[in-house]
């Protein structure tokens, strides 16, 4: 079974600069999602936007994926292949992508609301994202992956939202996806142990009132089993210096930031 490999700080450099990159990125993406925009043009955007900046789009092609990024709008939860459908008011929309730059990867997903939504789905994007950072600060060589976990489910469940436990986090750097994996739920003080050198693409996802999920025909798209709302945070994150530095940033992606 493959292992998990510790970066250098030159590698960790590299990745970060692979981040910086898909950051803006999202940033670009974000700033173009309003009623009438269609998921196929921001997916062409972003293909644009990281080409133009002599990276490589790491999704497109990854294991036959067909797109720039991974597009998922209300109950699809992750892997939603961009198509025509024409984003509306009260939508909800998980941005996930994915840049190779230099040979490293880095992986960031941020969800927006289009519009007015309601009160719930609201509070759980809150809950989402600041289970996110909530997974990130356990990221220190004290701890171990189950703290990372444990930290993640314990926001959401307090909440009244469910973890989506399908699906995880996991280590990154030449590829897309290394090991360890990294689970959104666990036992503190269990799993292996963090150490510095690793580089981990955290990413909690969400469900409203379910953690069940379903996979269409095509292989990629994931569903809640239920048709409620589901929502998607993640970072790429280094240890070294015995504690967490978030490599990828959701600045580009906030209302107030100025382009």
């Amino acid at each position: 079974m493959p292992t998990k490999t510790l970066k250098t700080k030159e590698e960790i450099d590299l990745i970060s600069q692979s981040c910086e990159i898909l950051s803006r990125t999202l940033g670009e993406v974000v700033n173009a999602t309003k009623p009438g925009v269609t998921l196929l043009e921001l997916d062409k955007l972003a293909e644009e936007f990281i080409l133009d900046n002599n990276a490589i789009p790491a999704c497109k092609g990854y294991e036959g994926y067909p797109n720039t990024l991974c597009l998922s709008v209300n109950d699809k939860v992750v892997h939603g292949i961009p198509n025509n459908y024409v984003l509306k008011e009260g939508d909800i929309i998980s941005i996930d992508g994915c840049v190779k730059y230099k040979g490293f990867c880095s992986d960031a997903t941020y969800t927006i609301a289009i519009g007015e939504i309601s009160d719930n789905v609201k509070r759980m994007l809150q809950v989402g994202e600041e289970s996110l950072y909530d997974g990130i600060r356990q990221c220190t060589t004290h701890n171990r992956l189950g703290d990372i976990g444990y930290a993640i489910e314990q926001k959401i469940t307090n909440a009244g939202f469910f973890v989506i436990k399908q699906y995880s986090g996991h280590g990154i750097g030449r590829s897309i996806h290394e090991f360890p994996k990294v689970l959104n739920y666990g036992v503190r003080g269990h799993g292996e142990k963090i150490q510095n050198g690793l580089v981990l693409a955290i990413e909690p996802i969400i469900g409203e009132t379910t953690g069940e999920t379903k996979v269409l025909k095509n292989g990629w798209d994931v569903l809640m089993a239920n048709g409620c709302m589901s929502a998607h945070f993640e970072h790429t994150v280094a240890v070294y210096n015995d504690e967490p530095h978030i490599l990828t940033t959701f600045k580009y992606c906030k209302k107030n930031y100025e382009r």
